[in-house]
């Protein structure tokens, strides 16, 4: 039977996970996709690069035109990441009668569009698993396993970097700083994390699993987004003291016929599979009217897991069960209903506060007369001693009821501006 002939665009780790799998497994893979796989070609800048992975030296160039122009060559794998080249690379691969498999994130979170009506309109599909989550299968879970429901929600843990640093902070009782250190160290975060520990990289993915869940094209700048680096270790502690752990949360939820979209640090409900996800994992937790909960968790990076999504998605393009999917889900296009976003002001939570006040009579009172008046209700309180008290500082840390974030947003505004909190006041959701 005919192979199939693939190339590989981008040869760095997972690249490299790629091609070690089409080259060590290639009987299981083509028994799979019912003829051979061959891998024919990998493009990189760097050819002499040691890697993990033996490769014949003849399927190696920095060619790219010998891969765009070559028309026995049927799928691209692209993975060099970011927006471009990346984005130009995939629109001539599209034009010269090649369907792609990628994990770029970032390219489908900007270029989604027109990438993807190019690839209709030429007749292509694009796949995209190992895009979201590294090896867990989230997109075939949703663009095919639960095409029967309507997606009510989608809470999710998609970044493994701010899941290790927080998993850190609560474990070793380390500040911010030392956590992300280490997982700088371990080669979890990049030199440069800002990425990761902004929630920007949640919020690509978050993006993508929007479109795909609910028709949603939004742009990922636009959603509500806070960092890991606003949390402290003293954080940490309240929470478990509450009874909760600290997780950067992406949500993606229908209330009241419009889509509520945010990515922040929440304290999760412990004991909750959420709350229990530790170290560098992902998880995803899914609503659907009919199937009720369903929970994905694994590796949501590395060089193996994205490597196992990415294989998967040629052998699916090799099958042709990802041209079927592809035609069918029409992502990124103008035929479904329009989805309404929520204002952020409107999405409701309980809400996690902490201050740090002087230490004398009154303070709580007036904390608790501007949430009063922002109709913001408390829950509980906790006021500890600590070594600070010599300097008239205490902290203070309030659990509300459920409230809307426009009014908690103005009602901490005005507290920080009382003479007897000190700046630097924290506010998190709370999800049980």
């Amino acid at each position: 039977m005919t192979p199939v002939k693939v190339a590989i665009i981008g040869f760095g780790t997972i690249g490299s996970g790629v091609a070690k799998l089409l080259l060590e497994h290639g009987d299981r893979i083509a028994r799979r996709a019912g003829r051979p796989v061959e891998l024919v070609r990998i493009v990189d800048k760097d050819l002499v690069r040691p890697r993990n992975v033996s490769v014949p030296r003849q399927l190696l160039t920095d060619d790219i035109d010998s891969v765009i122009k070559d028309p026995s060559i049927s799928i691209a794998v692209e993975l060099i990441g970011g927006l471009e080249p990346a984005r130009s690379i995939v629109l001539s691969l599209l034009e010269h009668g090649k369907d792609v498999v990628t994990a770029n994130k970032a390219l489908l979170a900007e270029h989604g569009p027109e990438l993807f009506e190019a690839a209709r309109r030429l007749g292509r599909s694009i796949a995209f698993e190992a895009s979201v989550a590294g090896g867990i299968p989230i997109i075939a879970a949703i663009g095919e396993s639960l095409t029967a429901n309507e997606i009510l929600s989608i809470h999710a843990i998609l970044n493994g970097t701010s899941n290790y640093i927080l998993t850190q902070m609560e474990e070793q009782g380390q500040e911010y700083a030392a956590a992300l250190a280490e997982a700088q160290r371990l080669g979890y975060a990049e030199a440069n994390p800002a990425m990761d520990v902004s929630g920007a990289d949640a919020a690509q993915k978050l993006a993508i699993l929007a479109q795909l869940a609910f028709g949603a094209e939004v742009n990922w700048k636009e959603i509500p987004r806070v960092g890991i680096d606003t949390v402290q270790a003293d954080d940490m502690r309240y929470a478990t003291e509450l009874g909760y752990h600290i997780k950067l949360l992406a949500v993606a939820e229908r209330v009241d016929g419009e889509l509520e979209l945010h990515v922040s640090p929440t304290l999760v409900k412990k004991g909750t599979p959420l709350g229990e996800v530790r170290g560098a994992y992902n998880a995803i937790r899914i609503v659907g009217d009919a199937v009720g909960r369903v929970f994905f968790h694994g590796l949501g990076a590395g060089q193996m897991p994205t490597a196992s999504a990415v294989v998967a998605d040629v052998i699916d393009t090799a099958v042709g069960r990802a041209a079927i999917t592809f035609r069918t889900l029409r992502l990124w296009s103008n035929d479904g209903p329009k989805v309404r976003l929520r204002n952020p002001d409107e999405s409701r939570s309980r809400f996690y506060l902490r201050f740090n006040v002087q230490d004398r009579p009154g303070v709580l009172a007036e904390i608790a007369g501007i949430l009063g008046r922002n109709q913001i209700s408390i829950a509980s309180v906790i006021q500890h001693e600590t070594e600070e008290e010599a300097e008239g500082i205490v902290p203070l840390v309030i659990m509300t009821h459920a409230a809307a974030e426009g009014p908690m947003r103005r009602a901490m505004e005005q507290i920080d501006q009382l003479p007897v909190v000190r700046p630097g006041s924290v506010w998190m959701r709370v999800r049980d």
